[in-house]
């Protein structure tokens, strides 16, 4: 099963490899080097972390992801959603609609999905 949770610092390393990936694990090595100020050790022992997680892995020294950014995203997203609200994507809005109004735009967007999703259920 997949862990969506990432520190910060975890969230920076994961970046680097899926803006870069495929690369080789000597290559994600220099990259962490140079944006993260990490050595060498420091990536491989993150980059196991984050393979036992499942999100990654390490086949013949080429780093690859198991799971996009945006897969990961969309895991965070219903664990937050599940955590917070019992799972409740209307309770989600209607908290997060009170505080921020939104553009119309954005109305429409959410508009644009729900309808989608009709679509989909009913397709």
């Amino acid at each position: 099963m997949i862990e969506a949770r990432l520190g910060e610092v975890e969230s920076r390393f994961a970046d680097i490899i899926w803006n870069n990936e495929p690369l080789s694990s000597r290559r994600l090595a220099e990259l962490a080097e140079r944006e993260l100020s990490w050595k060498r050790t420091t990536t491989y022992t993150v980059l196991k972390r984050l393979y036992d997680r499942g999100l990654f892995q390490n086949q013949n020294g080429t780093v690859t992801s198991l799971v996009s950014k945006k897969e990961f995203c969309a895991l965070q997203s219903e664990k937050f959603v599940e955590e917070t609200f019992n799972g409740s994507l209307p309770a989600f809005l209607a908290a997060f609609g009170s505080r921020k109004r939104l553009s119309q735009k954005e109305i429409d967007e959410l508009q644009t999905l729900i309808n989608g999703m009709r679509e989909e259920k009913h397709g």
